[in-house]
């Protein structure tokens, strides 16, 4: 459904530390900034990015936005929540956790990066 998500950032080198580290925890490989200065962390299923707004406005998280990264267990959910907290991120929603919902139990773990956008870690439970 999705070919790519891109996030507002003022700093883009600050929020490629970011990322780097949380991603680094599922998985994927450090970001690629091009000549624009944008930072791409390519997947065989998509593409996350990190951009200055082109309209040269400042950046800003969207109220109500959430970003979702699948976590292959909880543990990885854990490694990944405290490496956003290590480089720069803040923790929001409840702490890291299993939850019930209409799709089942699930183990999720939320962050706002440095730019104020909310991401979350998910592991989907048996």
């Amino acid at each position: 459904m999705f070919s790519h998500i891109m996030v507002g950032a003022n700093d883009v080198a600050a929020a490629k530390v970011f990322y780097d580290a949380v991603l680094g925890t599922l998985g994927h490989g450090p970001g690629t900034i091009d000549p624009a200065g944008r930072c791409f962390y390519i997947t065989p299923t998509g593409i996350f990015s990190i951009s200055k707004p082109i309209n040269d406005e400042p950046a800003s998280h969207g109220n109500g936005s959430t970003i979702g990264f699948v976590a292959a267990d909880p543990a990885t959910a854990d490694k990944w929540h405290a490496a956003g907290i290590a480089n720069g991120g803040t923790t929001c929603e409840d702490l890291p956790g299993v939850r019930e919902g209409g799709s089942g139990k699930m183990y999720l773990a939320y962050l706002r990066d440095p730019s104020g956008n909310k991401i979350c870690a998910l592991h989907r439970m048996a």
